[in-house]
């Protein structure tokens, strides 16, 4: 009898029976994560850190034999603090890293990544050089081109005499006004850069010149969160004679307009996205709910990106361990495998492991609402021009 029923429960066991199936066959795996979730770049972490959550969840359910954690670490938009961090969490076990904010952030820690050999993905850095490097474990999925060619398209269409560009001297925003003017100067465009150091808080001396001396019809602003709200209040309180304001990343976003209803109506930023929002895929859908579930608000831009981003880390990471290869290199080959439909579109990876495909919209701030405005393939209302914030 008692080797009857030992019998009984081994066979059981190898059956599966009376034990569920996740909890015999997964595979728990730990993803490092790095973000500035405090700091000035704090909005743009927290968002990242949302949209990664919920992608977790979302794999979770739907991968019974591997199983995800994710470890995250508050680079405070430090250079060293991330790289510190890449070290912590590859020593603590993590097998891929999803990368923070700024590429002045993301180059130093990719460099640590790869010299520890794990993969590091980001949706936050849009440098050029960043993929110019040769690094075998460094894939991105939004990059300066197609930042570019989206804030060129919606300038050139507007068929403006003048253009005042108020740069930040960090890489990528530099990298992005360079490459404005040059698509704008080619059209005919008169172009006037206003280079500033990241350290300033007073922007009325640029804003003052654009109003005296540029007479332009539209300001661009390639910069970050907390330079936006100082040039747009400058210009609130000058009010040079333009017709509309135009910035970057992370501009388009509820959080923006809830945190500053007074200077964000009418402005325009990059954006994927409609607010509210209105996805047609499943898989947008079951995001847009969950997120909902999880944080009681819809989702939007910055979120959206991670949420891509670590869905297919995950993806890669469940076919390298279904492969047998997670822990003898094959999660960058399955990296460079990926070819889907996402909420950014088309997503593949090239030999530099940028995305080749990468494309977005414009999107305009409208009494709580962002509308998108440009390309008009994408459009879901007529822009709103001349207009201002005040």
């Amino acid at each position: 009898m008692v080797r009857s029923a030992i019998v009984s429960a081994t066979l059981a066991l190898a059956l599966g029976v009376g034990v569920p199936v996740a909890q015999a066959q997964e595979k728990v795996v730990t993803i490092g994560a790095h973000m500035p979730l405090t700091g000035s770049l704090a909005r743009s972490g927290q968002a990242f850190n949302e949209g990664m959550q919920v992608a977790i969840r979302m794999c979770n359910a739907n991968s019974p034999k591997v199983q995800f954690k994710v470890d995250v670490i508050d680079d405070e938009s430090t250079p060293a603090k991330a790289v510190s961090a890449v070290e912590k969490l590859s020593a603590s076990g993590s097998v891929a890293i999803i990368g923070g904010y700024g590429s002045n952030i993301v180059g130093p820690a990719s460099d640590a990544a790869d010299k520890l050999g794990k993969v590091y993905i980001t949706a936050g850095a849009v440098s050029d050089e960043l993929t110019q490097r040769g690094l075998k474990t460094f894939f991105r999925i939004n990059n300066n081109a197609g930042y570019q060619r989206g804030i060129a398209n919606l300038l050139i269409d507007l068929k403006p005499q003048a253009v005042s560009i108020i740069a930040s001297t960090k890489e990528a925003p530099a990298l992005l006004a360079e490459g404005l003017e040059k698509d704008l100067a080619a059209k005919g465009i008169k172009v006037t850069v206003h280079k500033f150091d990241p350290a300033i808080t007073d922007f009325k001396p640029i804003i003052n010149k654009i109003k005296l001396q540029d007479k332009s019809d539209i300001i661009m602003m390639s910069a970050y969160e907390n330079d936006y709200v100082g040039i747009i209040r400058a210009a609130k309180v000058l009010k040079p004679q333009v017709k509309l304001i135009v910035g970057a990343w992370s501009l388009a976003t509820p959080k923006m307009y809830t945190e500053f209803p007074d200077l964000m109506n009418n402005v325009v930023g990059t954006s994927f996205l409609p607010y509210p929002v209105e996805v047609k895929s499943p898989e947008g859908q079951k995001f847009a709910a969950t997120y909902k579930e999880m944080f009681n608000k819809d989702i939007e831009y910055l979120a959206s990106l991670s949420f891509v981003e670590t869905t297919l880390l995950c993806e890669a990471i469940q076919r390298a361990a279904t492969a047998g290869t997670l822990d003898k290199g094959g999660l960058v080959d399955e990296m460079r495998k990926t070819d889907r439909e996402t909420l950014l579109g088309r997503l593949q990876f090239d030999q530099t492991g940028d995305n080749p495909n990468f494309a977005l919209s414009m999107g305009q701030h409208r009494d709580g609402k962002i509308v998108l405005v440009s390309p008009k393939s994408a459009a879901t209302a007529e822009i709103a021009y001349p207009a201002l914030p005040w």
